[in-house]
């Protein structure tokens, strides 16, 4: 298993990026993203931070660990710009925090972030079908999460991008230890949004690609 979204001390996590690292490695996922918040007020000094330890954790490693940064609550006309620039720097994830119901997020962030270059739109909550349909021409993952809260839209969003055609992806967005769950629990949060078994082993073939291909 991969988890594209986890958040450490370098934003609002509990843990140092090594810390989070282990932790995954120990129940046996095979690569991970460190992803954390971020806007124009930090957005320079967390990419050197955050590339500073990737590029420095040991090429034999069992677990892979990708640099990437999620674009939290941004004005709609700050997407593009600063995702051409976290991609300019070698940041390979970048996720944008879409609607969720659990925060006041801005109206059409999940559109103004799905025309920028993004590869996966975070729990999107009451996702429009223009905007599922946006995320699958882009080709960019609407995230299916075992985060609190976050989670109650899990099963809208996996039933209109199966029937739209989107690609989905399952992540942690842990940010404490008790965030960082198994691949078998991983796996239980899928079957819970109305995943079957076989679907998730695409999910997973998918989320494998995209890290092979960084």
């Amino acid at each position: 298993m991969y988890n594209l979204h986890a958040h450490t001390l370098l934003s609002d996590g509990a843990l140092l990026p090594s810390e989070v690292a282990m932790r995954y490695l120990a129940l046996g996922y095979k690569g991970l993203a460190i992803t954390d918040h971020a806007d124009c007020s930090n957005i320079e000094g967390y990419i050197k931070s955050v590339l500073a330890f990737t590029r420095r954790w040991p090429k034999d490693s069992k677990i892979k660990v990708l640099p990437g940064i999620e674009f939290t609550h941004l004005p709609l006309g700050q997407f593009k710009g600063l995702a051409k620039y976290a991609r300019s720097k070698g940041i390979q994830v970048i996720i944008a925090h879409g609607e969720t119901v659990m925060e006041p997020v801005v109206k059409g962030t999940n559109s103004a972030a799905l025309e920028a270059d993004i590869d996966i739109l975070a729990h999107p909550g009451h996702i429009s079908e223009k905007d599922v349909l946006l995320a699958k021409k882009r080709g960019i993952f609407l995230e299916i999460t075992s985060r609190a809260g976050h989670k109650e839209t899990n099963r809208e969003v996996v039933q209109v991008a199966l029937r739209l055609g989107a690609k989905l992806i399952l992540n942690n967005d842990s940010h404490a230890p008790e965030d960082i769950i198994s691949p078998k629990e991983l796996i239980k949060v899928g079957l819970a949004a109305g995943l079957t078994l076989s679907q998730i082993e695409e999910i997973k073939k998918g989320s494998e690609l995209f890290f092979k291909r960084r």
